[in-house]
């Protein structure tokens, strides 16, 4: 063998050693380049994803073509606090368990261990952060796509809509023609974002952009939050304009949505699809993954349990192997753990509780 080939067969060698030690979650995720998480309403894994389900599209389609993460679990109930948990590692405080009825600050929000902001309300300190402040720091970009938000302007705007500080949500009941919930729409629940009118006012905003943003990469967002409107995203059954509402709506909707999200050029170029439920029914508080209990006095996660349930979720991605299951227990925390990993930022509150474990080779499984 010639000094040539030996060097190279050498160098080889040495590349296939070193890469036997990176990180399955680094080395498997560094191609993700655009996230979409799409959120339904208050079923339980078995519910959802079992034989049973009338959701034909999202098992009989789309899970043949992803990862499902059977033991997923809610972090609490009811649905306020699991949102927060989503994208900024918060945990419940009795507002956010209640749906925060009354838009009010978290007082004292004073930063505890965890990075928690200890208290009772709802509109979180400027000094709480989400993984939106987070990519932005970066350079990254990220939207929120509301379902009929501002269909009726007289009771919420188009973007960005939430109710005035120190007053009720018009928005806890649908409808028949608005059922957008400001409650399911986590990122008006921090000064850190909604503070700036004009930053918010771009980048949270009704579900139909979300068309022309797919058209390319370029416009398509690094991070994307879609959220269904109450009807959609299975809560109401019936729902107020007589569509059935539950787990039929709610597959039409993914019908209707994932195969966009799926053909555009940002999910080829590196795209990876959430599709989780943010809590089981509340007969279910189990939790999984050391979550940890609340602070400043407030109930139980899961008010009757340490957690909001098993919900099960599903991953479709580039990275992803087709078909599988994981049964390696996961949370909202983990979730965005996992994503801070992808978009190499700092783990925010309990997402970067010790111990917690992000996604791993176990769902970045593809070739």
């Amino acid at each position: 063998m010639g000094i040539l080939r030996k060097l190279t067969f050498i160098s080889a060698a040495v590349l296939l050693g070193t890469a036997a030690f990176v990180s399955p979650v680094r080395a498997a995720s560094a191609p993700i380049k655009h996230v979409w998480i799409i959120t339904l309403e208050n079923e339980s894994a078995n519910a959802t994803f079992g034989p049973g389900s009338p959701a034909h599209y999202l098992n009989n389609t789309l899970r043949p073509q992803g990862v499902y993460l059977s033991q997923y679990y809610g972090t609490g109930h009811a649905s306020l606090d699991n949102y927060v948990a989503m994208v900024s590692g918060q945990n419940a405080n009795v507002m956010t368990q209640a749906d925060c009825p009354f838009y009010m600050n978290v007082v004292p929000g004073t930063i505890l261990l965890n990075g928690q902001a200890a208290g009772v309300g709802c509109v979180y300190p400027r000094s709480v952060k989400t993984i939106a402040n987070q990519l932005e720091a970066r350079g990254l970009t990220w939207k929120g796509y509301m379902q009929d938000m501002g269909n009726t302007p007289s009771r919420e705007p188009a973007r960005c809509a939430h109710p005035t500080l120190n007053t009720q949500d018009g928005t806890e009941s649908a409808t028949p023609q608005d059922s957008y919930a400001t409650r399911h729409n986590p990122f008006m629940y921090f000064h850190s974002i909604i503070d700036n009118a004009s930053k918010c006012n771009a980048h949270v905003v009704p579900l139909p952009p979300l068309l022309d943003d797919l058209q390319s990469a370029a416009t398509t967002p690094n991070f994307s939050f879609i959220t269904p409107s109450l009807c959609d995203d299975g809560h109401d059954a019936p729902c107020a304009d007589g569509r059935p509402g539950g787990l039929v709506s709610a597959d039409a909707f993914l019908a209707t949505w994932v195969p966009r999200i799926l053909a555009s050029p940002a999910y080829a170029e590196g795209g990876m699809l959430i599709i989780n439920v943010d809590e089981s029914d509340t007969s279910d508080a189990t939790a999984c993954c050391g979550e940890r209990p609340n602070l400043f006095g407030s109930p139980r996660p899961g008010i009757t349990g340490p957690g909001g349930g098993r919900t099960g979720a599903l991953i479709v991605s580039t990275r992803t192997a087709p078909g599988t299951t994981t049964a390696r227990p996961y949370n909202h925390f983990s979730m965005l753990r996992s994503l801070e990993n992808l978009f190499q930022v700092s783990h925010l509150g309990y997402a970067g509780a010790k111990g917690l474990v992000p996604f791993g080779a176990d769902v970045y499984s593809a070739p």
